[in-house]
């Protein structure tokens, strides 16, 4: 396992990612601690910047690092939260993916961060919730959905989003939860053309020839998934849409 020892000079990497991390920042403290720094972490996770810095700051504190690193470690990188909004559906090896030809990365704009790069998929934002509303809710949330079906039906194994979209059967149940249970949602907070914009777009995206996502690998930590795309937006519902019956979200999640 990972232990402090780790830290020396001499030291192999270690396995895990937070522990990688927390022993290349912990040189970069000690060779240049006052040399800026942003961290940008892509993970789907809420305030992805935020749960990164509190993990690696946790993991200090148990290798018991010195408090002036556990210090420069909250106050000196700049760790953005992110959003990356684009359907990866296959790896190419050696190494390599299959990814489509839109892209969205939303970065919390904060004093002293730093891109790497100027582009326009790149937007700095004052409003970083807005991104991940559509894209949780949208298109994170209709996957699950799809996933949801595959699971409780006999559907052909290697079954993808493209032909789950010519199937009515599957196609028909997605479209009214979007339009019945969703987009009411976005109504009511004031984000409603926006959201029936990207769901135009999204379509297109889900039917894109060139993608092989397969629903068995969406499927993939199908419960954790649910949790984070299809119960906020049942929240948010009985929150500012009191009375929106949502019986598909409803059932989606009652079923374990």
């Amino acid at each position: 396992a990972d232990r402090a020892a780790l830290l020396a000079d001499d030291a192999a990497a270690p396995a895990a990612f937070p522990a990688k991390l927390l022993v290349l920042l912990h040189d970069r403290w000690r060779a240049k601690p006052q040399a800026e720094l942003t961290l940008l972490p892509c993970e789907l996770v809420a305030r992805n910047g935020d749960a990164l810095r509190e993990l690696v700051v946790a993991l200090a504190r148990t290798w018991q690092c010195a408090p002036a690193f556990v210090d420069w470690l909250q106050t000196q990188p700049v760790w953005a939260n992110s959003l990356v909004d684009r359907i990866v559906s296959e790896a190419l090896e050696p190494v390599g993916a299959v990814a489509e030809p839109y892209a969205l990365w939303a970065v919390e704009a904060q004093a002293r961060l730093q891109l790497p790069c100027r582009h326009p998929d790149i937007i700095l934002t004052d409003d970083l919730a807005r991104y991940e509303r559509l894209k949780l809710f949208l298109l994170n949330l209709g996957h699950t959905l799809l996933a949801e079906r595959w699971l409780t039906t006999r559907l052909p194994a290697d079954l993808t989003v493209l032909q789950a979209m010519h199937e009515p059967t599957l196609r028909n149940p997605l479209e009214q939860a979007w339009q019945q249970e969703v987009l009411p949602v976005f109504d009511a907070l004031g984000q409603g053309e926006e959201a029936r914009d990207y769901l135009t777009g999204l379509r297109e995206r889900l039917l894109n020839p060139f993608l092989a996502h397969r629903l068995a690998d969406i499927a993939q930590n199908h419960a954790p998934k649910k949790a984070r795309r299809l119960q906020p937006v049942v929240d948010l519902a009985r929150q500012h849409v009191p009375g929106l019956l949502q019986p598909l979200l409803q059932t989606a999640l009652a079923r374990h």
